[in-house]
């Protein structure tokens, strides 16, 4: 190795240690199986990890899809018997996830097995949390919210099984709800929280809609980037105990190349896979970006897009998206994406050959001009796959107008744990301002 690099690792290190700061990152995953038919092993998988009466967590349209009847037949063949909760909500809440725990130490379980998009899994996390160490969900909920108490041991085993193409859920310590008193999204984050295997298979996305594939793609698309863009590992307080470190640590070598390749691929395959529901090599590259994406913030952490994604969801009106149920409703994938290129433009500054490399991956080389300011070439590139995929144009295009924005900025200034990653401060009059910058870009 040239000895320049090592002075310069050696400095930073040293740095880092003199102002208290992290001089090391864990990582941390899900044992990950990937590939066409890995359906077909869930039932072996939940044997071997001891199960044989398993809570199989989906919904409703989920449950008449072939792959719900695949997963039952392979838990059957091999011994395990099955009991299914499908009354999960398109987006959970507070009252969801009580009405789940409930099913689930009622149903007496050993094990879980969840088989849909985030709010499947997400809600069987919380289940397996509530029933196996008993609290009101508040105990559990992250700061300032709710009381952010520790889970004190680990959960039965969870096979997380996603059947859209974004969540990362199948591969993260996070649950996320819609808390209906606050009128905010939150959640809870505990490594304990993640799945013990998460089954990959591409097959399923044949069935998914443009629109749900374009919103959970652009999921995908942020959690690269704003990982990639996040708070560098070395600039948070080094814990005490070292085994106090938190899932997000902030952008980090290991993150670094699963948002890479993700954002390769999302450049390259989006918006085929949103056009073209039979162009299985896109779908399937896809699921694959969406998984690498998902270890990577699992381990690194999002930040102002999906923290500003929480109010914009949950306090939508009236606006009423295709390829979903008809109910008033902005889904997450769409709810951080709206707001994304506006916090870039502003986070640029701090790390810039970051955010003109993201541009570059993704495909916008011509936007990197150096005439161009990275912010404005990362957030031209994402707007042109939004309107390539027929996302909503910003806050406006799913019901919001400038005098939400002061309620928008109460709905986000909750969400610490992921304000706290963002590579610069975001007091709530900069909030405003990216929630006004945020209104429509074309």
């Amino acid at each position: 190795m040239d000895s320049r690099i090592l002075v310069v690792m050696t400095c930073a290190q040293l740095e880092a240690i003199a102002a208290g700061c992290e001089t090391a990152f864990t990582v941390d995953a899900s044992r990950v199986t990937f590939g066409d038919g890995a359906l077909g092993e869930v039932g072996d998988r939940a044997r071997a990890l001891g199960v044989r009466r398993a809570a199989l967590f989906t919904d409703r349209a989920v449950r008449a899809l072939p792959w719900f009847a695949e997963v039952a037949a392979s838990l059957a063949a091999a011994g395990v018997e099955a009991v299914v909760f499908d009354d999960v909500a398109i987006e959970p809440t507070d009252g969801s996830f009580e009405a789940a725990a409930r099913f689930a130490a009622e149903a007496r379980v050993d094990g879980y097995v969840s088989l849909g998009g985030g709010s499947v899994i997400d809600t069987c996390k919380a289940a397996n949390l509530l029933a196996t160490h008993p609290a009101p969900l508040r105990a559990y909920v992250n700061a300032p919210l709710g009381d952010a108490r520790a889970i004190p041991g680990p959960l039965a085993p969870h096979l997380a099984c996603p059947t859209t193409s974004g969540t990362g859920s199948e591969v993260t310590g996070i649950a996320i709800f819609d808390w209906v008193a606050h009128h905010a999204k939150t959640g809870i984050a505990s490594g304990r929280l993640r799945p013990s295997e998460a089954i990959v298979d591409p097959r399923v996305t044949r069935t998914l809609p443009a629109a749900v594939v374009a919103a959970s793609g652009m999921d995908v698309l942020c959690h690269a980037i704003e990982s990639f863009t996040a708070r560098p590992f070395t600039r948070r307080a080094a814990p005490v105990p070292a085994t106090a470190r938190p899932m997000s640590q902030g952008q980090n070598p290991w993150s670094d190349l699963g948002c890479r390749e993700a954002l390769r691929l999302c450049g390259a395959y989006l918006a085929r896979a949103v056009r073209d529901a039979s162009d299985a090599e896109a779908r399937h590259q896809m699921m694959w970006a969406a998984t690498l994406a998902g270890i990577a913030f699992g381990n690194a952490g999002v930040h102002a897009p999906h923290a500003m994604a929480y109010a914009v969801a949950g306090r939508v009106r009236t606006f009423r998206p295709t390829g979903y149920p008809d109910a008033p409703l902005v889904p997450h994938g769409m709810a951080v994406a709206v707001s994304a290129p506006a916090v870039f433009r502003h986070t640029a500054s701090t790390a810039p050959d970051r955010h003109r490399e993201a541009a570059v991956l993704l495909g916008g080389g011509a936007y990197a001009s150096a005439d161009r300011g990275p912010g404005e070439a990362l957030a031209s590139a994402v707007i042109e796959l939004m309107r390539a995929i027929e996302i909503p144009n910003g806050l406006a295009g799913v019901g919001y107008a400038p005098d939400d924005v002061p309620a928008l900025v109460a709905g986000t200034v909750p969400q610490q744990r992921l304000l706290g990653n963002a590579p610069c401060e975001l007091p709530p009059e900069t909030l405003a301002a990216l929630f006004h910058g945020a209104l429509h870009y074309w």
